[in-house]
């Protein structure tokens, strides 16, 4: 199978959320959605790939896939669990109510129900999808605790020999909530507690609750954030909360932020390293697909994020770069002629009030005291996309950026991981093999 650096791509096709991302018998595991037969969603299995380091990845091939009258439309976002030296799958079943006959892969009038379903495997490796998937909590008929179409994501930990689950759910489409349950063997599920948040917009998607420092987070994708006619309407967000385990009750403590400003990164999960680190990948979201990287995999669309450390500084969640992801590049500064003939690869830079660094047609300045990027010389002309972003302000007229650049994808972190802006780009391999000064400029603007 494939192989990827940095960042893990669609093996061919089409991918989108991470799944089940975990530290496992000494490797990571990332399931993803993944849908094998053409670079569009449609009825989703789950993706594999593993690596020791989580910047070296291998495509494993397809782990989970329909097989169930509850799962027969999908197998949709989940995550995992080891309990007794085996990996429990947790994932969300999709059964449509009508069927296209021009198109068995879309529900026609977004009619479907959802129930939560689990897999065990005693390896990691290998997954019985006819004899070991369990459905553990079927379609809701109380709307009351939530919606039996839009309640999925389940997102399970253990803590003090108890197992606990959140789910992401909504009040017909009008209010976001999570929903909890409580389990003594990982298998029965009881429900507990909700909580319905006006931060949760419409819809609460990949819900993820876990404590960092002293604090507890609550990372998640609301939808119906930003304008509905624009592109991207749904993002990823995280918040500090206060959680109680005995009651399952949760609060945030104030607004959610925004995980990337980029506003292309969407359903973020979270896992602990082999060192204790909480890790973040996401998905970061293509609105057209690749070609074929020349390892014949074919037209792709979908790529994970790279693996990000989160951070609490002061109250604030910031996110950097994997100490396995510096590892793999030799900090080049000023000496961009030697970083970019190799890809991907790695900038580091200090933006002054009115500068403006040009990373082969992506613009980044420093501008008003923000962040400013522009990416419309290496996107395509797309209605209704955004080309440009901007961080909130920040504090002086000098900024750090830690720049990474790949074929298709460019991740800025923002004075030391206070902020993140990713851009999905198109035309950069054409553009890397020109003269370095026509591919790299810091300049004044004005």
């Amino acid at each position: 199978m494939w192989k990827d650096t940095l960042h893990l791509k669609a093996p061919g096709n089409w991918i989108n959320d991470p799944n089940g991302f975990i530290y496992y018998r000494g490797e990571y595991h990332l399931f993803y959605q993944h849908f094998p037969y053409a670079p569009r969603w449609g009825t989703m299995h789950w993706g594999h790939a593993v690596s020791r380091d989580l910047v070296h990845w291998e495509h494993l091939g397809v782990a989970l896939y329909p097989t169930k009258s509850y799962d027969q439309n999908g197998v949709f976002s989940g995550s995992a669990l080891e309990r007794d030296g085996k990996l429990c799958l947790y994932y969300s079943a999709v059964r449509y109510l009508k069927q296209d006959e021009e198109d068995i892969h879309i529900p026609p009038d977004d009619s479907f129900v959802t129930s939560q379903a689990m897999v065990i495997s005693d390896d990691g490796r290998t997954f019985d999808n006819m004899g070991a998937k369990r459905q553990i909590i079927p379609v809701l008929a109380d709307e009351s605790i939530g919606d039996p179409k839009d309640t999925r994501d389940p997102k399970v930990w253990e803590q003090d020999g108890l197992y606990y689950m959140i789910l992401g759910s909504t009040f017909r489409k009008e209010q976001g909530k999570a929903l909890f349950y409580r389990s003594r063997d990982g298998v029965h599920w009881d429900y507990v507690n909700q909580y319905a948040s006006s931060e949760f917009r419409t819809m609460l998607e990949c819900p993820d609750l876990f404590r960092l420092g002293e604090e507890f987070v609550l990372l998640g994708s609301p939808m119906g954030v930003t304008e509905p006619e624009i592109e991207y309407a749904h993002h990823a967000m995280w918040g500090l909360a206060d959680f109680d385990h005995q009651t399952c009750t949760l609060a945030l403590k104030g607004p959610m932020e925004f995980v990337d400003y980029g506003l292309d990164l969407y359903a973020p999960q979270t896992t602990l390293d082999s060192e204790g680190r909480r890790v973040l990948i996401a998905w970061m979201r293509m609105p057209q697909a690749a070609a074929d990287l020349g390892d014949d995999r074919g037209p792709w669309n979908g790529m994970m994020s790279l693996p990000r450390v989160m951070e609490l500084r002061q109250g604030k969640i910031c996110f950097v770069p994997h100490p396995n992801v510096e590892a793999l590049f030799r900090p080049v500064e000023g000496n961009w002629d030697q970083a970019i003939r190799q890809r991907p690869f790695r900038l580091k830079a200090t933006l002054r009030a009115g500068e403006a660094l040009d990373v082969c047609g992506y613009r980044i300045a420093l501008e008003g005291g923000r962040i400013v990027t522009d990416r419309s010389q290496v996107f395509p002309h797309l209605p209704n996309y955004r080309t440009t972003a901007q961080t909130p302000a920040l504090d002086g007229a000098i900024c750090p950026l830690d720049i990474f650049v790949d074929d298709h994808l460019i991740e800025a972190f923002v004075d030391g991981g206070r902020y993140v802006v990713s851009h999905v780009v198109y035309g950069l391999k054409d553009r890397l093999e020109g003269p370095v000064e026509q591919l790299l400029t810091l300049r004044e603007d004005g």
